[in-house]
């Protein structure tokens, strides 16, 4: 530090205090970055890397930014997972002895970001802290843009699973945690839920952040007091009392960060929602990404969702809280019908719909503009934003009336106040053509405030008043030849030739002397100069005092516009689900407390309304939880099974958000969880394969499904051997059937399984109906009884464009396949069946390859099934439940000797015949 000049010497001090992040040191009119710092944001920003001397013999590297458009350049490096911190000059260089005073007045991190340009405006960007010791944690998350702030409380059956879902579900853009940064991280247990943290993290693009140094600042520095002096609010305060020591230890952390990083009040942060899962459904990761509700699962789009389907929101507000809706669905059914009467009084009353919709299309985003009220960002136009909005928001209340016949609606318009105060102060004081920023003058409107006004005249008129006090002064006096000038050593003066100094008044002030003429000063015309000299810049200073009392005002009313923007949103979201049901032709779904689910037509919202030249084929579905609660679905690839699951449970979950359905009708018996099994993917962050991570869903789905849940199963075991793959689904299925009785739909290619209905009385066998016509399928997409012995593979195949050459051979491939377990039918080989195939398709003239035939051992294979079958069937007869320990043991040791020999017959029996092939 001995050897760097005064300027470098400031530097260092103030990186010291931030070494985490990239410090834009303000030097004049650019922002400056030193050292590493430069040579990051060279690289990034793609800006020329220079050099500045430091006072050693090396240069130090160095970039900048023009301060005017540093905002651009500060949101590339948070997009790239950066935090910057913002060094300002805090005093004026001209008053200044020595070098300039500065400070880090900001530090924005990937979860700090309040700038609109890097906000999805109709969705929430969090920032969260979490608190992990073993098994047991706390979560706390906020906006900063709205000022919302939420905590979880972990119940007796939460997990870290229930953590990373509800994390999945806010996508923070950064997170709070301890120890994210030790080196010891790699070495931790795989399954830590530390270390399962820090992997889901990477995997989902979170920015981490080691929380330590702001748990132990949240722990010392009297944060709790701090906390309880922030949410003064009765209710908040309630939900403090609530929270166990981690809980409040995690809003504190949470709380400490927000204030550290930005430097600044936060008068928004008004209220505490307190998260509990017994209101709300809780969907896994698995279940979000299967069903599309928000993003789609190829290219993580907007375009292809429910959410997509479903928002015809007109304020960004309302948009963030459909959103919450389609993620969040209710368990209440009382709440449920609540929001499902609100939206049926909307539909039944189109004029009032339509009006309501239009007068929200000019409401803007209410609860950023608190939150630019709060931090002191808000600009004269967000003002102008502000009284537009209050307008509008009076003009709903009015059409709405106090009485709609509609609690819930009643109840949000209740809260309501549109602050006709403030209407009032906005009007008078903003100009309706204000400029963007304060600093370009002309924001407070004429007749506001008397000295801006005056100000401004000076600024305008400043000539014209010096000429009318000439002119004055000349009659008074009776000098024909007065006249006022004026120089830069003491300003405006009035001259007098020496021929008429006799005729100058007492009050005149002689100032200067020269060879023909006085110069004179007097009290008005130094008024006047007051008024004139630096009048732009003086009414520039004064505008923004003035403008900052009127945002001062403003933000006593926070608290109050908040919950203005709350229930604003909840109407907007309510009109936009009864805009959907009227274009959609949707109907209201019955929801009750009871355990089945029976729908008339059903059809899949987003297919459905990605059709363009063909029509939805619409599917009932009855599931009774007493008997035929697990419905088999057999069926061709393409047929429709995926979608016609997924449909279902999209129905589901649209009737318990409160949405009417795409249905003719539907009787929705609430589930408390909706559990998918979809797809096939590695996970190759994790290390895990395709049937890795299908089984690890499973396990998840089978831990932790109730008799009260909906699952989505999609043909499970597929990802291993036939034989393991049909052992794995049967076996769950049994589980599902005699230890959970949850409503299933379970989609499967193992035709096998369809014996299960007579076996279970709560399997009940579905297919999806198709129709042969000349070798070929027609898909009919319609789910009826019964079974599909046949999986249309080839077909589909033929549909997909495989060469013919490829399908020809695969059916002789296939017709090997099928005899080879058929008693009926002589043995033969594959390449003996294709030998046949290729001399029917041949030319005469074509001379074949000889295939040497393989060795009439396939009987063998034959007989090895037919002992499979009665080994299977014997297992089946076990009275299980009147068996002696002793006898079960004696039975499961016999059943294990016998299973043995079968492994070996036939693994001796598929060498023999591998030995036995020979290629031409």
């Amino acid at each position: 530090m001995s050897g760097l000049t005064p300027m470098m010497q400031q530097y260092q001090q103030i990186k010291a205090a931030y070494p985490d992040t990239l410090l834009f040191y303000r030097l004049g009119d650019f922002y400056e970055l030193f050292f590493e710092d430069a040579q990051v944001a060279s690289r990034e920003l793609e800006i020329t890397l220079t050099g500045r001397n430091c006072g050693k013999e090396e240069r130090a590297p160095m970039c900048g930014v023009p301060h005017h458009s540093a905002q651009g350049y500060i949101d590339r490096l948070i997009r790239k997972g950066y935090k910057v911190a913002i060094c300002e000059q805090t005093e004026d260089p001209a008053m200044a002895t020595g070098i300039v005073r500065r400070e880090v007045v900001r530090v924005i991190t990937p979860g700090t970001v309040t700038d609109s340009s890097l906000l999805d405006e109709k969705q929430n960007h969090y920032l969260a802290a979490i608190t992990l010791t073993g098994s047991k944690w706390a979560l706390a998350f906020a906006d900063l843009s709205t000022g919302e702030m939420s905590v979880m409380i972990q119940s007796e059956e939460s997990t870290v699973e229930t953590l990373l879902n509800e994390l999945g579900r806010i996508r923070p853009g950064e997170i709070l945690a301890d120890a994210v940064n030790d080196t010891t991280l790699n070495n931790e247990d795989a399954a830590s839920p530390l270390q399962r943290l820090h992997k889901w993290s990477q995997g989902a693009g979170i920015f981490l952040t080691d929380a330590r140094s702001y748990r132990e600042m949240a722990l010392s520095d009297k944060t709790y007091e701090r906390l309880y002096r922030q949410f003064q609010r009765p209710e908040t305060i309630a939900v403090l009392e609530q929270l166990s020591d981690k809980a409040i230890e995690t809003l504190a952390v949470l709380y400490e960060y927000i204030e550290s990083t930005q430097k600044r009040t936060l008068e928004h942060f008004t209220h505490i929602q307190l998260l509990v899962h017994q209101k709300t459904m809780v969907l896994d990761l698995h279940t979000r990404q299967n069903l599309e509700l928000t993003e789609t699962l190829r290219d993580k789009q907007r375009k292809g969702t429910l959410l997509w389907v479903l928002d015809k929101t007109k304020t960004a507000m309302g948009g963030r809280m459909l959103r919450r809706w389609v993620e969040e669905p209710l368990l209440d059914a009382t709440a449920i019908n609540q929001r499902l009467e609100a939206v049926t009084y909307f539909l039944d009353h189109p004029l009032i719909r339509q009006d309501i919709r239009k007068l929200l299309q000019s409401v803007y985003d209410l609860e950023r503009l608190i939150g630019k009220i709060s931090f002191q960002t808000a600009n004269p136009r967000d003002l102008l934003a502000l009284k537009q909005t209050l307008i509008n928001i009076a003009q709903v209340q009015n059409r709405l009336g106090s009485s709609t016949g509609s609690q819930l609606i009643d109840q949000q318009m209740g809260l309501v106040d549109p602050k006709e105060t403030l209407i009032d102060l906005l009007d008078k004081s903003i100009h309706e053509e204000a400029p963007l920023q304060i600093k370009d003058g002309g924001v407070i409107k004429e007749g506001y405030h008397q000295e801006i006004d005056e100000l401004r005249s000076a600024a305008k008129e400043g000539k014209q008043w010096i000429a009318t006090y000439e002119k004055n002064e000349r009659d008074a006096t009776g000098i024909k030849n007065l006249k006022t000038g004026f120089n830069r050593v003491f300003g405006y003066y009035i001259e007098v030739t020496k021929s008429n100094v006799q005729l100058i008044p007492e009050y005149y002030q002689r100032k200067q002397t020269l060879a023909n003429c006085e110069r004179y000063i007097t009290d008005p015309l130094k008024d006047l100069e007051a008024k004139i000299l630096g009048a732009e810049e003086k009414a520039f200073l004064l505008e923004s005092r003035v403008f900052s009392d009127i945002r001062d005002v403003l933000k006593t009313h926070i608290a109050d516009l908040q919950q203005t923007g709350r229930a604003i949103s909840t109407i907007d979201a309510i009109a936009a689900l009864a805009e959907t049901a009227f274009q959609n032709r949707y109907q209201c779904p019955k929801v009750e407390n009871h355990s089945g689910i029976t729908i008339r037509n059903g059809r899949h919202p987003v297919v459905e309304k990605t059709l363009q030249h063909h029509q939805f084929v619409p599917n009932d579905t009855t599931i009774n939880q007493q008997q035929r609660f697990i419905h088999l679905i057999t069926g061709p690839n393409m047929a429709g099974k995926s979608t016609y699951m997924r449909q279902v449970a999209l129905i589901v979950l649209m009737a318990q958000m409160g949405s009417y359905v795409p249905a003719d009708a539907a009787h929705i018996g609430v589930v408390d969880r909706v559990f998918t099994r979809i797809g096939a993917s590695d996970d190759l962050s994790q290390g895990q394969s395709t049937f890795m991570v299908e089984m690890s869903e499973v396990s998840s789905i089978l831990r932790s499904a109730t008799h009260r849940s909906l699952i989505i199963l999609d043909e499970v075991g597929r990802g291993t051997s036939t034989y393991d793959g049909l052992s794995i689904a049967w076996s769950v299925i049994d589980y599902l059937h005699e230890n959970i009785g949850a409503k299933t739909l379970f989609s499967t290619h193992y035709h096998e399984l369809t014996e299960l209905e007579e076996t279970f009385a709560g399997v009940a066998n579905y297919r999806v109906a198709v129709k042969e016509k000349s070798h070929e399928v027609i898909f009919l997409r319609k789910v009826i009884e019964g079974t599909s012995d046949k999986s249309y593979g080839i077909q589909v195949a033929k549909l997909a464009g495989l060469p013919e050459e490829v399908l020809e051979e695969a059916k002789a491939i296939l017709n090997v396949l099928e005899n080879r377990f058929d008693a009926s039918q002589p043995p033969i080989s594959i390449f003996e069946k294709r030998q046949e195939c290729v001399k029917v398709k041949a030319p005469a003239s074509q001379i074949l390859p000889q295939v040497h035939p393989l060795p009439q051992h396939t009987r063998n294979s034959q007989i090895h099934y037919k002992k499979l079958k009665n080994y299977l069937g014997s297992i089946q007869d076990l009275d299980v439940m009147t068996m002696t320990p002793l006898e079960a043991l004696n039975k499961l040791y016999e059943l294990q000797k016998e299973s043995i020999n079968l492994l070996e017959n036939t693994l001796s029996d598929q060498e023999e015949q591998n030995k036995s092939i020979r290629i031409p």
